[in-house]
């Protein structure tokens, strides 16, 4: 059985139980603790009071995900001119994510249990959201576009099915129609009927469905203009393929997807707006491409030192796009048409030191909902009236941060071992300097094929709060670099490994902080990465702490092709790493797993049994390595978690003790 679904079919089988252990940690406080009184470990990772707000096209109401008084999202709505506020909770364990307006009155979402398990696309409508019924179920949906032109009609896509186990494609789904409720959604039990029950109600929803490509396994969907079917991405043998859609068939494009990455469909029909790549003299571009022949066409921007990673924004009502929203040295926003430009600089004028997002409008685009946050502030809402020159706080997502505690987040330059120049988030804690360098907590991020930003880092502030200098290097193969490098340095882990050691030299060089005292730590990737500093450097580092991380190579590509028809994972690590049968020599060089009787520090293992990401046989092979090799650790192994910890009561026991654990391997050596 396809393992993405074994606990989605578990879960639709049996009765699930509230988790009692979030109920330990008091939410309803939501000012900051006094000025004297340490900030408690909770407060850098609970859930946000509110996320993912979007307007409706009217403007009279905004929905969001609220997290009120409980480790568990909820729905709200928002009326803007009465200012009540409407919650839906999934109840027990559930909650509910991934909300879009689907009408002026009517809202789609995605209802998960325990944090992991998919149980269904669902629809309400405002001022009776607690008469939720489901449009799909048990089929991994995912959202892939609400067309302007008949939004009760979006396209989403069946990515798995758990009696087929098979990806059915995309399918048009009226909104419109009621099916079913959320009480039996809720408590469907052990009885086959109702499964059954779903595929009736999933077919009684369906307008129309598309055909799969027949070629490789299916990894994305992207619709053109007017939220029509158009292109479908695929991976076979580890080569991405486009296709466009023609009429019934499916017709491969001659974009080169290693070249060239597909931001979004353009402005016309088989136009899309594609991220170029460069021949090493400087950043690609973002520019207009024909998907049918790859010819690049106009150039929308080209910043001076990174690549595009990001995405576009577009007039709600006809969806042209009207500017582009990246990451560089802090996230930017480049708008091509005037009088969003002339927004964004009463913005930036208005909140000065932070940075102002557009995140959305109502179809008319007289109220704009505008996201502000900084390093040392999470997300503030906003609501903004140009035409009326009226503004006002909508929320603040986390009234219990009190920015003045915060730490500041600056950017160090540092050169790699063959010469290039990369960035790195700082963050020194409080009283800091030459003349009283702090201990040092390197913290590569995971992917590795994302990167770290600018803006408010829960754990790092976490890390500084007590007393601790972090490090966030940006390593090769983190998007925004990609025109430095080729394609073999992007996927030489050995390097990345060396450019985290080249970052943390450069900072020790600056005196800020204490050589004696450094420490690495890192999740997924990164904790690979960790691992590499403290088997790489054993005297570098004075411990390394892990979560959920690959620690040997070989491992993790035979764990990946159990899931081949599924997922690309397999093929492309085959064609990227190459076979562990046929080169074992690399795959020993890049597995410090294997390496453990070169640790010379205590390490810390964190993760999750039910990991579908990195599975848990990694930390476990690795656990019984450090015991063999009479290395000092700690573990803390969570039976209901999967890749990292999602619950607050888990990830604060987590942080709980890597804070001990860095107190006791961290302090001054004797004689200091």
């Amino acid at each position: 059985m396809n393992p993405v679904l074994r606990p989605v079919l578990a879960l639709a089988f049996s009765l699930l139980a509230a988790l009692p252990a979030s109920a330990k940690i008091d939410l309803s406080r939501i000012t900051p603790p006094p000025a004297d009184k340490p900030i408690p470990i909770e407060d850098f990772f609970r859930p946000f009071v509110m996320q993912q707000a979007v307007i409706n096209p009217a403007g009279t109401h905004i929905a969001a995900i609220a997290s009120l008084d409980k480790d568990l999202n909820q729905l709200l709505v928002f009326d803007m001119k009465t200012k009540e506020e409407e919650v839906l909770s999934g109840g027990a364990d559930k909650e509910i994510s991934r909300v879009g307006w689907v009408s002026d009155s009517r809202v789609m979402f995605l209802l998960t249990a325990r944090k992991r398990y998919h149980m269904g696309l669902l629809a309400a409508n405002v001022g009776r959201l607690k008469d939720a019924y489901p449009l799909s179920q048990y089929f991994y949906e995912h959202v892939i576009a609400i067309p302007a032109a008949n939004r009760n009609r979006p396209l989403v896509w069946m990515r798995s099915d758990i009696e087929a186990e098979r990806d059915l494609g995309a399918f048009i789904i009226d909104t419109e129609r009621h099916g079913g409720s959320l009480i039996n959604l809720l408590f469907a039990n052990a009885e086959m009927k109702h499964v059954i029950k779903a595929r009736e109600n999933h077919q009684r929803h369906v307008v129309k469905s598309h055909p799969v490509p027949q070629a490789g396994v299916t990894y994305r969907y992207l619709t053109d203009r007017e939220g029509n079917l158009g292109y479908a991405f695929n991976s076979s043998a580890g080569e991405p393929m486009l296709f466009s859609l023609v009429g019934k068939d499916w017709v491969r494009s001659a974009v080169d997807l290693e070249e060239f990455r597909v931001v979004d469909c353009g402005n016309e029909p088989g136009q899309l707006a594609v991220a170029t790549s460069s021949d090493g003299s400087a950043p690609g571009v973002l520019c207009f491409m024909d998907a049918a022949t790859g010819g690049l066409g106009e150039t929308l921007h080209h910043d001076p030192e990174y690549d595009f990673v990001g995405s576009l924004y577009r007039r709600p009502s006809t969806n042209e796009i009207l500017g582009a929203q990246y990451s560089g040295r802090i996230p930017t926003s480049v708008w091509f048409d005037s009088r969003y430009r002339g927004l964004q600089a009463m913005l930036d004028g208005s909140f000065p030191g932070s940075v102002s997002r557009i995140i959305g409008s109502d179809d008319a685009e007289t109220v704009f909902l505008v996201a502000t946050f900084s390093d040392r502030q999470p997300v503030l809402y906003n609501w903004v009236r140009p035409e009326r020159r009226e503004a006002g706080l909508f929320n603040n997502t986390a009234p219990w941060i009190d920015p003045k505690r915060m730490r500041p987040m600056s950017i160090v330059k540092f050169k790699t071992a063959d010469g290039r120049t990369l960035d790195a988030y700082l963050t020194l804690p409080e009283g800091a300097s030459k003349e009283n360098p702090a201990p040092l907590v390197v913290l590569p991020h995971g992917g590795p094929y994302v990167r770290d930003d600018w803006g408010f880092n829960g754990e790092v502030q976490f890390l500084a709060s007590r007393g601790y200098a972090v490090l966030q290097p940006n390593y090769r193969g983190s998007p925004g670099y990609g025109w430095m490098f080729t394609e073999e340095e992007e996927w030489d882990f050995l390097q990345m490994h060396g450019d985290v050691t080249a970052a943390t030299k450069t900072l020790i060089a600056s005196k800020l902080v204490d050589p004696d005292r450094i420490a690495i730590m890192g999740g997924s990737f990164g904790a690979y990465l960790a691992l590499m500093g403290v088997t790489g450097e054993p005297d570098f580092y004075r411990c390394a702490i892990l979560t959920a991380g690959v620690f040997d190579w070989e491992l993790e590509v035979a764990n990946a092709k159990f899931n081949r028809f599924d997922s690309p994972e397999y093929e492309i690590l085959l064609r990227k790493l190459g076979d562990p049968k046929t080169n074992p020599g690399k795959f020993e060089a890049i597995s410090p797993g294997r390496r453990v009787d070169r640790i010379r520090v205590p390490v810390f293992v964190a993760g999750g049994k039910q990991d579908k990401v990195v599975e848990i046989t990694q930390s476990k092979r690795l656990i019984s390595a450090l015991e063999k090799s009479k290395v000092p650790h700690e573990t803390f192994i969570v039976l209901e978690e999967g890749h990292g910890m999602a619950h607050l009561d888990n990830q604060v026991e987590l942080y709980g003790r890597v804070e001990k654990f860095l107190a006791k391997h961290m302090a001054p050596r004797a004689g200091q």
